[in-house]
């Protein structure tokens, strides 16, 4: 059967019927779900549909992306049926009243890609059982080897900013900016497993404009099939790193059961990330925490410090020379 999707026992196709019965319910947030064989990008799909007037709780999900997008612009690209390409589609500036749900101010909706980041690992770390964290503000990171090589956790100290890598607070007495010793060190193999876009969308005449977030997960990419990332942290997958199971369908069940779960929480306190809990999570699998780094800002400066932690807002909190700056958007680059 040349074209068929069941050619490679290696990468099984993804079941539409079964991930709906699964998914679609009365309680989830999810609504619809789309699967394609092969489309140009799920956000753009889902983006269309917002346009069109689609309700919150839209998932899209294809074997195969031919124009997938990430952030400032780049691609993402897999084989077929090698990855996760999802997108969904919210709504959170509308009050859902029967969910006791009020509106969230779109001051709030920076939350939502750091949101998805969260429930990724707790799939992740649940399903493949690897050690995963996040370089802020979403890419997935994985590490050589199950269960090992993950950097060793750093608590913050009593203001909430965590230690750099010699383990003084940012800004403490007899610091004289980010460490160059070798106390902690960069992980070795350290690399991007997954990314994830949001996308504000808006139709004409609409009150409330949607919010749509894709994710792209490399799942059973081999490495002669790796992309080159142009921010130079080398890319992997989850099979690569040693994933004790690689079925990409209870791997997205279990990743959209976490976005609703989240979600759920975070429109319930109105967008508060502090009061949800999400904050929390978020920081706890941060691996950014602590770590000096190198800020690539979307006018083209860049900024050098420890990142200390991040704020109510989401943005990241940097320690630099010059004293503690706060970065809303940005490529990150991990210097140790």
């Amino acid at each position: 059967m040349p074209g068929s999707p069941y050619t490679d026992l290696d990468r099984p196709p993804l079941d539409a019927r079964r991930l709906r019965r699964a998914l679609i319910t009365p309680e989830s947030l999810w609504t619809r779900l789309i699967l394609h064989r092969e489309t140009g990008s799920t956000n753009a799909d889902a983006a269309e549909a917002a346009r069109a007037g689609e309700p919150e709780g839209l998932v899209v999900v294809a074997e195969r992306q031919t124009a997938g997008r990430g952030r400032r612009g780049r691609t993402w690209e897999s084989p077929a049926r090698a990855g996760l390409a999802v997108s969904v589609l919210l709504r959170p500036g509308l009050a859902e009243p029967a969910r006791d749900w009020p509106a969230v101010p779109a001051s709030r909706y920076g939350w939502l890609p750091l949101l998805a980041g969260v429930a990724l690992v707790e799939a992740v770390d649940l399903l493949a059982e690897l050690d995963s964290a996040l370089k802020w503000p979403n890419d997935l990171l994985l590490w050589a080897g199950p269960r090992n090589g993950r950097p060793a956790e750093r608590s913050p100290d009593e203001t909430g900013r965590f230690p750099d890598e010699t383990g003084r607070s940012p800004g403490a007495a007899g610091a004289e900016g980010p460490s160059t010793g070798a106390a902690g060190g960069r992980p070795n193999g350290e690399a991007k497993a997954a990314g994830i876009l949001a996308e504000g969308v808006s139709a004409a005449g609409a009150a409330d404009p949607g919010v749509v977030l894709g994710l792209g997960v490399n799942v059973t990419v081999r490495a002669d099939e790796l992309p080159v990332n142009p921010t130079g942290l080398p890319a992997t997958s989850l099979q690569l790193a040693g994933a004790a199971a690689t079925d990409r369908d209870p791997l997205l069940r279990a990743l959209l059961r976490g976005i609703d779960r989240w979600y759920g929480r975070w429109r319930t306190a109105g967008g508060d990330a502090l009061a949800c809990g999400l904050h929390e999570a978020y920081v706890r699998n941060c691996a950014t925490l602590g770590r000096e780094v190198r800020v690539l800002l979307p006018a083209g400066d860049e900024l050098v410090g420890t990142a200390s932690t991040v704020d109510p807002d989401g943005q990241l909190v940097l320690a630099t020379a010059d004293g503690e700056r706060r970065v809303a958007a940005g490529d990150v680059l991990h210097l140790r």
